[in-house]
């Protein structure tokens, strides 16, 4: 490993520590070097509030004073910005503070920002390196290019079944499909995403709240916007907890008859980079019918429940979805799949 690497890897821990916080913005890190040693770290907390470069630039200020900062190393996991936006351009930050070197992982497919800040920071007497770490930090960002590139947020099918693929347990027993370890691993994910998709079918009949219930994940985040599909509204039960918990103002409903354009506009108006579902399997086979999901994350528990509700229920497909970057652990009794679907 050369040390790029081993410092662009540390910026990337401070980037995931964003994940699910920043939208409509991507997950940032960065870390500040000089003459090997690491003086300062910083990652984008929130929309509006400084990108991940300024807050090491400040960590490096606080704790070493500007002298330090002349002549050292930026590792930053996407190319800095370059436009005057919510927040000042991250290129005029790096130039002011006189560092010799920036080193970043991917370029940034914004149209405003792409590739702008090689010529900025050269003119500037910077000398600057890309593609160190690219493909782990594209992955860590494939949600905002995905956004930026086709107007849609990033889906992950989430679902937990029985080994003969029923979501529901026979009559009489535990809720429950999946033990408490899968439960609170579901927790961990919701805190990952913007926005947790589901059907009026499935308010109806389980009236779910849809939140994150572990308090130390909702540090420097909001609830995840809970987005109702229904095309009859007016069916809803509005004694729900979506509609009456603390967090109603996160619930929205969208048309079910378009998916598409549902989803293109929870992108454009709510800012949502990443949503999961968490529905039955009318309403995740539609999803997938649209080609709207792009990661698969199943929770599989070894029990078979029989029943007539399975985690898919939809027509015959034409052909098969293959799925790549396949992952598999396991969590108590149960185990966890996650994969991406290959295009």
């Amino acid at each position: 490993m050369t040390n790029d690497t081993h410092w662009m890897q540390l910026a990337l821990i401070e980037a995931r520590k964003g994940v699910g916080k920043t939208a409509p913005n991507p997950p940032v890190g960065a870390v500040i070097v000089h003459n090997g040693i690491l003086l300062g770290t910083g990652w984008h907390r929130a929309a509006g509030r400084p990108h991940a470069e300024c807050e090491a630039l400040a960590a490096v200020l606080e704790q070493h004073g500007c002298d330090a900062l002349r002549g050292a190393t930026v590792y930053v996991t996407l190319e800095p910005c370059s436009t005057c936006g919510r927040t000042p351009p991250c290129t005029r930050a790096l130039i002011d503070a006189e560092v010799a070197r920036v080193v970043y992982a991917c370029v940034d497919r914004h149209p405003e920002h792409a590739g702008r800040a090689d010529s900025l920071l050269a003119a500037a007497g910077i000398a600057v390196s890309s593609g160190v770490c690219r493909d782990e930090a594209e992955r860590l960002l494939r949600p905002y290019f995905k956004v930026l590139t086709t107007g849609l947020p990033w889906v992950i099918w989430k679902s937990a079944m029985s080994l003969d693929g029923c979501i529901t347990r026979p009559p009489g027993e535990s809720r429950w499909i999946t033990g408490e370890p899968a439960r609170a691993d579901v927790q961990q994910l919701r805190s990952t995403v913007d926005a947790i998709l589901t059907s009026g079918a499935t308010v109806r009949q389980d009236q779910p709240a849809l939140t994150i219930r572990l308090p130390e994940l909702l540090e420097e985040r909001q609830q995840p916007w809970r987005v109702v599909f229904s095309d009859s509204p007016e069916s809803l039960p509005l004694a729900a907890p979506l509609f009456t918990d603390a967090w109603r103002e996160r619930t929205l409903i969208r048309p079910r008859h378009d998916l598409t354009q549902s989803l293109r506009a929870l992108a454009r108006e709510q800012g949502v980079l990443t949503a999961m579902t968490e529905a039955g399997g009318v309403f995740s086979a539609a999803l997938f019918e649209a080609a709207l999901v792009d990661e698969v994350v199943v929770y599989l528990a070894p029990r078979l429940c029989g029943g007539t509700l399975p985690a898919l229920a939809g027509p015959t497909w034409r052909e098969s979805l293959r799925l790549v970057e396949t992952d598999l652990i396991q969590l108590g009794d149960d185990f966890r799949f996650r994969g991406i679907i290959a295009r």
